[in-house]
């Protein structure tokens, strides 16, 4: 299918493989060249590495929590067309009032929410100028179905959801289409982190941890599998093209069913 973004350039943030390397290969199938950053210097380099492109990918290593950071991507990047922010962590987890601190709070709106608004005020201006924008953030499942141990990740990603709604509405007159996505258990870096961690707390293999969350904690997920990073881009990479052109302040759920819910 040709999205019709040839020639278009792209910054994606947490590119350091999962989500934004997957992103980043379809959007270099449809011609677009390529900025990704990441704070993980030798995982952005092997993504670009994996990725090929020739002069079509470029990297910035990059902080996006601080504002050298932020500057550093803005001035490398220069003016862009489309901006896809994957950029987060689950965060702490445990009981919301007991277990974690308000430092962990602040931690995940750092990284989850405030790096999206910083990447927002850097380039969506810009497009608004030249008249043509496309904008995703990945926000998550937790924005409609929120978990009790997740508590800093959901308020974080809720966060992010009613910031790309509201910009997405002032924006959308001069060409911007802000949108997100909102996946469910993703089969990533973070994951498997996450799994691995079970893991060892339960006294199992991974694949035992995966299955056991899944019966546990996503009942509802009825493929009853992690999703691949390749399943997300894919409505990603739809988002970021000139075919969406009507599409404005969305939340398109990648979750495998796992929210039950028919809002957000």
């Amino acid at each position: 299918m040709d999205l019709k973004i040839n020639n278009r350039k792209a910054l994606i943030t947490g590119a350091a493989g999962g989500m934004g390397e997957a992103t980043a290969r379809l959007l270099l199938d449809e011609g677009v060249h390529i900025i990704l950053t990441d704070i993980d210097e030798a995982g952005l380099t092997e993504t670009a590495d994996r990725l090929g492109g020739g002069d079509r990918v470029s990297t910035v290593v990059a902080d996006l929590t601080k504002e050298k950071g932020v500057k550093a991507v803005a001035d490398a990047a220069g003016d862009i067309d489309i901006l896809v922010h994957t950029t987060g962590v689950t965060g702490a987890k445990g009981d919301p009032l007991e277990d974690v601190s308000i430092d962990d709070y602040r931690e995940a709106f750092e990284i989850d929410f405030l790096t999206g608004v910083q990447m927002a005020r850097s380039f969506i201006p810009g497009m608004r100028k030249r008249g043509w924008g496309r904008v995703v953030f990945v926000t998550s499942e937790n924005v409609a179905q929120p978990y009790p141990d997740e508590a800093v990740y959901n308020a974080a990603k809720a966060a992010l959801l009613t910031f790309v709604k509201g910009t997405a509405q002032l924006y959308a007159i001069d060409g911007v289409c802000i949108n997100s996505v909102a996946p469910a258990f993703i089969e990533t870096g973070m994951t498997d982190g996450m799994m691995e961690k079970r893991a060892k707390k339960l006294g199992m293999t991974k694949d035992e941890a995966i299955n056991t969350f899944l019966n546990e904690s996503r009942p509802h997920l009825v493929l009853h599998r992690r999703g691949k990073a390749e399943e997300v881009a894919a409505v990603i990479a739809f988002l970021c093209s000139e075919l969406a052109s009507f599409v404005i302040g969305s939340n398109y759920r990648v979750d495998g069913g796992s929210v039950q819910s028919i809002e957000l």
